[in-house]
């Protein structure tokens, strides 16, 4: 059952309503501990990065389907270049 509600990219993935950010939130400090972790151990940046777009991507395709996830990552590019995935970047 579904509390939250959902709305709709225009390539169909759900996105996420505000009940549902907060979890995101605990979910992307979890990945970001094991992934300090991982560096601590020694394990290179470039090889979490591909690890980490891998399982997400893997994991997408399950819950929403092949097109849908193609769709979402052929939209990355225009963001991309944009700086939506930039952290120094600055907001106007």
């Amino acid at each position: 059952m579904k509390l939250s509600k959902t709305l709709k990219s225009p390539n169909g993935i759900e996105l996420p309503a505000d009940a549902d950010r907060e979890e995101r939130q605990v979910a992307l400090e979890y990945v970001a501990e094991a992934w300090n972790e991982a560096e601590d151990d020694g394990v290179a940046t470039l090889a979490l990065a591909h690890a980490s777009l891998f399982a997400a991507i893997t994991s997408l395709v399950e819950y929403h389907g092949e097109s849908a996830v193609a769709a979402l990552i052929a939209s990355l590019p225009a963001k991309i270049e944009a700086g939506e995935y930039s952290l120094g970047r600055s907001l106007q």
